[in-house]
């Protein structure tokens, strides 16, 4: 009895309403005059610069279009938050759009919403029209084409949520959706039917424990990855609460995280974050890297100091059409990652959720790309390429066809160059 009493003391100590947290779009005006009233600040503010790097290129992108903003306030991620981009009108100050992007409308409320950080939006100035990166966070109108096989929900996580906020398909884990906010939307986002949409998922106190009662009913649940929405835009109470809680749980012995923060938002990486994530080790973090224009000196500060906590960092790419789908570049990204110390881990095929097509690559393609990287390239940089099965079938990893078949006693196996070996398997 004591326990619980104690229990929900600390669950009444710390406020972990969605007002906590920055909001998503509810409406299609521009948020830069706006001050987000219901952004409480989890920490008092640092009176110098917790992160601190800009470099060259972005300093002339400020210099362009943020003028009367100081380092001190382009360096503060709540900052970046609140003068995010989330209108195409805002997006054509930055950008000139193109006939497919200026005919997207939003349309209803279910449409993924655009948000854009400025960091962020920096990078979309060098060679604007041949952009790689620019497809991936700009809106088109072939969102608005659906083929066959697609689905708002084609990994049917739904069928596996006992709970809104959890999914357990696998035995010894489970997928905890902690926020639905993100400080940058992917167009390609597997959850775009969940993310940014309050008025149908919550993330309050209540709902989070729920979701820790279930974990410790579930014994043989030993691993919880963090995800959402991105869990590295709650403040660092928020997030600390989490963690704790997770870790009074005696049967959890892993925990990681899922974000794409350390490349849209790389300002949030700061001191006071990392010091909250590094108590509660092991802890994980696996970041969602695209392409190599992401990998920025501000990017390099970021995940260095999640590093120099002992956190292990691996990466998550999507395989994108007319984006990263080349050797060339796959073996670039992956060399960058790993001077930052980010470890190239999977390699996915884009999941079909409703009007992808237009990102989605054939799965030889991806086998190409391992193939062009498998021999030609430490193997620390090849990832594994992986399909998540529609249906609910889990990640099923695909290699080329390097195992032949069998002659007499012997095994045959093609090497990365296309030679054949033989090896003594009676």
């Amino acid at each position: 009895m004591k326990n619980q009493l104690l229990q929900r003391q600390e669950i009444k100590n710390i406020d972990l309403a969605i007002d906590d947290e920055p909001p998503s779009i509810k409406e299609l005006t521009d948020y830069r005059a706006d001050i987000f009233s219901n952004l409480k600040l989890s920490l008092p503010t640092e009176k110098k610069p917790s992160f601190q790097t800009i470099s060259d290129n972005t300093r002339k992108f400020i210099k362009k279009h943020f003028p009367a903003t100081t380092d001190a306030e382009w360096l503060d991620w709540k900052w970046q938050v609140k003068n995010s981009i989330t209108s195409t009108k805002q997006l054509q100050e930055f950008i000139s759009l193109n006939i497919k992007e200026k005919n997207f409308y939003f349309n209803n409320e279910d449409s993924l919403p655009l948000r854009i950080t400025p960091y962020y939006a920096s990078l979309l100035e060098e060679k604007p029209r041949q952009n790689s990166i620019r497809k991936c966070v700009i809106p088109l109108e072939d969102e608005y084409i659906k083929t066959d096989g697609e689905s708002s929900d084609p990994l049917c996580e739904e069928e596996d949520s006992p709970l809104p906020n959890i999914v357990h398909r696998y035995p010894d884990r489970v997928l905890f959706l902690v926020t639905g906010f993100c400080s940058t939307y992917c167009r390609y986002c597997t959850r775009s039917r969940m993310v940014a949409k309050e008025q149908h998922f919550t993330y309050g106190k209540s709902d989070m424990e729920r979701a820790f009662q279930y974990i410790e009913s579930h014994k043989e649940i030993r691993d919880v990855l963090l995800s959402g929405g991105d869990p590295l835009t709650l403040g660092n109470q928020q997030l600390d609460y989490i963690l704790s809680r997770l870790r009074k749980i005696p049967h959890i012995e892993f925990i990681r995280i899922g974000t794409k923060v350390p490349a849209v938002l790389p300002q949030r990486i700061t001191p006071s974050l990392v010091n909250v994530i590094k108590k509660h080790h092991p802890v994980w973090i696996s970041i969602h890297f695209t392409h190599p224009m992401e990998i920025t000196p501000e990017v390099k500060e970021a995940c260095e100091r999640l590093a120099d906590a002992g956190i292990p960092l691996g990466s998550q790419t999507v395989l994108l059409k007319g984006i990263n789908d080349e050797v060339s570049i796959m073996k670039k990204l992956v060399h960058e990652l790993l001077k930052i110390r980010v470890r190239p881990y999977y390699l996915y095929q884009c999941d079909p959720i409703a009007g992808s097509s237009h990102f989605r690559t054939s799965i030889e393609r991806g086998l190409e790309i391992i193939q062009g990287l498998r021999g030609f390239t430490t193997g620390y940089a090849v990832p594994t390429y992986v399909v998540d099965a529609p249906g609910g079938g889990g990640k099923i990893p695909l290699l080329p066809e390097y195992f032949v078949g069998k002659e007499g006693g012997y095994t045959l196996l093609k090497n990365y160059s296309g030679k054949v070996y033989k090896y003594p398997d009676f």
